[in-house]
This record gives structure tokens, C-alpha cells and sequence, in this order.
């Protein structure tokens, strides 16, 4: 196959302007001023040494920005997805916190001292009275433990999605919460 083309420039030895450089008269590097920045200089010998000056009343401190928003709509779907999730991790932490409440109590001999003084309390000559210890046992506070769980996780999730309907309700009367955002420097 044939260049049919003909001669072409070679791009490594280039010294001509790149394309978006300027062709005019070359400005000292650093940041572009507009012409209408400036007040028209007096004399033309100012005009080299001009020196930028603050107004009198400017500020020398950052400016903080903020940005007012309002909450408008709550989607239930979304608030019903991270009200489950959080209250599962409620329950497991329930359920943990049960269990280890019960172990240092139980290392702690208060099972085996408040069992002994109920029982001394309700027996009789003829029967011992109540039994604490076996009516607290682990396995018995666990179970009761994650029926609760489950009931709040429950509870927890329709409670969360109702109270999402009910501020879209009220949210379309008032016009939502609105909040104030700054950003921090």
C-alpha cells in the first residue's frame, strides 16, 4: 500500500504556537485580571507597576458558604430499608447485652443469694418455695430476650414507614424541614 499523502511535517521538531496559546502580546505568568478590573491607570508609566489594593472594608477572612435546604419528601421504601437494618442491629445488640448482663450477674452470685432469700420467703415445711435460679436460666432469658427482639424489629420498621407517610403528609402542608448546611474550612 501506497502514502498517497505526500510529504508531512515532522511533530518532534515543532517550535510554532500550540493551539490555544496566544498569538497577541504574552501576558507575565499568573492568574488572568480583566481590563475592567482595574480603574484606567493615569499615566502610562503606572501601567507596568500597577499594584492591586484591597478595598477599605473588604474582608481578610474566609467566607463560610451556606446553602438552605428542605427536606421535602421522605421515601417510606428507603426509611422502611434503613429502619429494619437498624433495628436488627438493635435487636442483636439486645440479645448480646441480655446474655452478658446475665453471665456477670451470675458470676457475681446475686442468682444464687436473691434465689436463696425467695425461696426461704415462699417455702413452706412441706415444699422449698421458688426456685429462681431455674426460672432465670440462660436459655430461658436468651428465648424471651429475641421475642422481644423480634417484636421491636417489627415495630421498629411499620413504626418508621408510618412515621415517613405522616411526614410526607404534613411535609406537603408546610413545605418540609428545612435545614441550614455550612461548610467547613
Amino acid at each position: 500500500m501506497t502514502d498517497t499523502r505526500g510529504q508531512q511535517p515532522s511533530y518532534e521538531t515543532y517550535n510554532g504556537p500550540l493551539p490555544g496559546e496566544r498569538t497577541g502580546a504574552q501576558q507575565p505568568g499568573g492568574p488572568y485580571h480583566p481590563p475592567q478590573a482595574y480603574g484606567a491607570p493615569a499615566s502610562g508609566s503606572q501601567a507596568t507597576g500597577a499594584v492591586r489594593r484591597p478595598r477599605t472594608g473588604a474582608r481578610t477572612t474566609p467566607r463560610t458558604r451556606k446553602a438552605r435546604l428542605r427536606v421535602a419528601k421522605a421515601d417510606p421504601w428507603s426509611v422502611m430499608k434503613v429502619s429494619f437494618l437498624l433495628s436488627i442491629a438493635l435487636g442483636i445488640c439486645t440479645v448480646v447485652a441480655a446474655a452478658v448482663l446475665w453471665m456477670v450477674m451470675d458470676a457475681m452470685g446475686v442468682f444464687s443469694t436473691v434465689g436463696g432469700t425467695i425461696s426461704e420467703a415462699t417455702g413452706s415445711n412441706e415444699s422449698n418455695g421458688f426456685d429462681l435460679q431455674s426460672f432465670l436460666s440462660l436459655p430461658r432469658v436468651l428465648m424471651f430476650t429475641s421475642v422481644i427482639a423480634v417484636i421491636d424489629v417489627v415495630l421498629m420498621t411499620a413504626l418508621a414507614t408510618l412515621g415517613a407517610f405522616i411526614y410526607n403528609l404534613s411535609a406537603g402542608f408546610v413545605g418540609g424541614v428545612e435545614l441550614t448546611l455550612a461548610e467547613d474550612e
